[in-house]
């Protein structure tokens, strides 16, 4: 989709004229008097509810569009809320929206409502009408035959004032490298398992690495036994699939006399979990193809901040592989030694993620010794249970993280919430015969799973981990079932763009 500014009204398609309820009477009244439109139906048909859709055609000659479409943003607006609007306007008019959308900027302001800027709804504008035109439907038949063209409008033109051109310009970059990101995570983790291998998520790096222009790196099973890589190795050791362990890494173009924050990502890889020995009974197992959803999270990452060129030093790993029963799997109460060379009685075989982290945290620590490192991943049920699917769980010591990634996810919907890490959690995981214990049993589970990760970070005064198992694959009106979500590539990006880069010493 081409997307450009424009500080006056031109001809398109379809005008979209996002409205909030406390302005819903003035911005009707305004555009039925442009048109010839009733006011009183206007008014008595749309209320401006969020995500709420009226399609209107003007007389002929009243307008520079075929069509007006209302769009409603529910109260307190925010660019959070347009781009959830936009996502659903063109998800659902995208095989007969087809020429050019614009949106309207030019009128009363949301951003004179929300006290946001016009920039930023611009960059949720044009994410949400880019992501409206990903397709979840590519293992169907009728996938190939389609025309390669994305359905849904071919240009989108957001009208804003002369004042917000430059800074409008650089929303729509931004939203163009953090949409393609965000729709690779979103085909990453909606793929089943048998399309989205260990091998293949890591040929799925290389080539957004290629793509962006990041350096990656994807040592093989022999590799991974070279390095001792234990957690890993011990978790694939039920499955027929390899596994593998991927390093990316991205720098600024260029040098530079400043000093660029290094920021380390890790991102849980299991790109199907069925408990291992510890099987899993639930009905909905299908799902857990999701469960490299913080590994995608980390390669949309890296790919959105290459795109951007931040001003960063990123370093991304993803250990990867699927977790099966076999006769050779691990066994509850096996105990392994892992890349740290800490020992770990393996309690409960479904509590596998934790184990190829442990690995992929210490591995970056020991070999890039980051500022600050993050990791993600679908980790626990006990986060869902906590806090549901509207945030994911923050687990830090470090205030100034915390502050920086909860604001990050206000500022772009992707929200987090801090539960603490008192030490009063390391109990639960202690064992009798090894240094530490994969599991602390269902009581504050999230909790006893983050302080199990702690201590492979080996003491990093910044370190923070994000349990997004609610909020990587919900339910949504986007699939008959739950489906990915794309989670943590715009709050990654928003975090990484507040980061102050300082002199060289």
């Amino acid at each position: 989709m081409k997307i450009s500014l424009q500080d006056s009204y031109s001809e398109v398609e379809s005008l979209v004229l996002p409205v909030a309820p406390s302005a819903r009477e003035e911005i009707l009244a305004q555009w039925a008097a442009k048109t010839g439109l009733p006011a009183e139906l206007l008014l008595q048909d749309f209320k401006a509810e969020h995500k709420e859709i009226a399609v209107l055609y003007p007389r002929d000659g009243s307008l520079s569009a075929r069509r007006l479409v209302l769009l409603g943003v529910g109260e307190k607006p925010s660019p959070e809320k347009l781009r959830q609007a936009m996502r659903a306007l063109v998800h659902q008019k995208k095989t007969r929206f087809r020429g050019a959308l614009g949106i309207d900027f030019l009128g009363r302001s949301l951003a004179a409502e929300s006290g946001d800027t016009i920039d930023g709804y611009v960059q949720a504008a044009c994410e949400g009408a880019l992501l409206g035109q990903y397709d979840l439907g590519r293992l169907k038949t009728a996938y190939s035959k389609k025309e390669q063209t994305p359905p849904g409008p071919a240009e989108m033109v957001c009208f804003t004032p002369t004042e917000w051109k430059p800074a409008g310009e650089a929303a729509i970059e931004r939203a163009q490298a953090v949409a393609a990101a965000q729709a690779r995570v979103l085909h990453l983790v909606n793929a089943p398992g048998n399309h989205l291998t260990p091998e293949m998520l890591g040929r799925a790096a290389a080539e957004a690495g290629e793509s962006a222009g990041f350096s990656v790196t994807v040592l093989a099973k022999k590799e991974i036994q070279a390095a001792g890589l234990g957690g890993l190795l011990a978790v694939n050791r039920g499955s027929v699939l390899p596994p593998a362990f991927i390093i990316m890494e991205y720098q600024p173009a260029g040098k530079s006399a400043r000093k660029y924050p290094k920021i380390g990502l890790v991102g849980k890889g299991v790109t199907f979990d069925s408990g291992g020995i510890s099987l899993k009974t639930i009905p909905t197992l299908h799902y857990l193809k999701s469960d490299m959803a913080g590994g995608a999270a980390v390669i949309g990452a890296l790919e959105a901040a290459a795109r951007l060129q931040l001003p960063a030093h990123l370093i991304g790993v993803v250990p990867a592989t699927d977790n099966m029963p076999d006769g050779a799997a691990l066994n509850p109460g096996d105990v392994i030694t892992t890349y740290s060379g800490i020992t770990v009685e393996v309690e409960d075989t479904d509590a596998e993620g934790r184990l190829i982290l442990a690995d992929g945290l210490a591995y970056l620590k020991r070999n890039f010794n980051p500022d600050a490192i993050i990791d993600l991943a679908t980790l626990t049920g006990a986060a869902t249970i906590s806090l549901g699917s509207a945030a994911a769980a923050l687990f830090t010591q470090n205030d100034d993280l915390a502050a920086q990634l909860s604001l990050a996810g206000e500022q772009t919907g992707e929200r987090v919430w801090r539960l603490p890490l008192w030490d009063d959690y390391n109990k639960p995981i202690e064992s009798a015969i090894a240094d530490v214990k994969n599991y602390g049993g269902p009581p504050a589970g999230a909790i006893t799973a983050a302080k199990f990760l702690e201590k492979f970070v080996e003491g990093h005064p910044a370190w923070a981990h994000l349990d997004i198992a609610a909020v990587a694959f919900t339910d949504s009106e986007f699939a008959a079932g739950k489906s990915s979500t794309g989670f943590g590539v715009r709050l990654l990006i928003d975090y990484l763009m507040g980061l102050t880069v300082k002199d060289s010493v």
